[in-house]
């Protein structure tokens, strides 16, 4: 038995941007900063940010460009996946994204956005089809190996 889940907490580098692939799938991706405070030998405070590459499949990628904003809070939980492509030069790159399988917005309340700060927040997964506007849910592997090179949204 294994493994593949992430939990991350952080604010929207960019805004979402969707795109439509395949037989007109919502995809929405988006950076995620997560940033770890830390003293340093000297006693300093020193402030570490990581950014995460997030996508969003369906339904999830309709709520992603419908209430996220850069700089927003949000709850991500998700799964690691790494690809590699060719670039227009034929260099071999590697990508590590992680695919959002739930997300909640936290926060102050704005825009209609309930506050996650006391588990009010809207959540939305792949299980929770009732408070997306689209089905969400989805087969990430099977609709990432359908994706041509010129489908990725990135």
């Amino acid at each position: 038995m294994s493994v593949n889940k992430v939990i991350l907490v952080g604010n929207l580098g960019k805004d979402p941007e969707i795109k439509y692939v395949m037989d007109n799938v919502p995809v929405a991706t988006f950076s995620l900063a997560t940033t770890e405070s830390y003293k340093d030998k000297d006693g300093n405070r020193q402030d570490k940010t990581e950014w995460h590459n997030i996508v969003a499949w369906r339904g999830l990628a309709i709520v992603a460009e419908k209430y996220l904003q850069k700089g927003k809070q949000v709850y991500i939980e998700g799964k690691i996946t790494s690809r590699t492509y060719d670039d227009k030069d034929g260099v071999k790159r590697y990508f590590t994204e992680i695919v959002a399988e739930q997300l909640q917005m936290l926060g102050k309340k704005e825009d209609g956005a309930n506050s996650g700060s006391n588990g009010g927040g809207n959540n939305y997964s792949n299980s929770n089809q009732q408070q997306a506007p689209a089905p969400v849910h989805q087969d990430v592997t099977e609709a990432t190996q359908q994706m041509g090179s010129d489908d990725l949204p990135f």
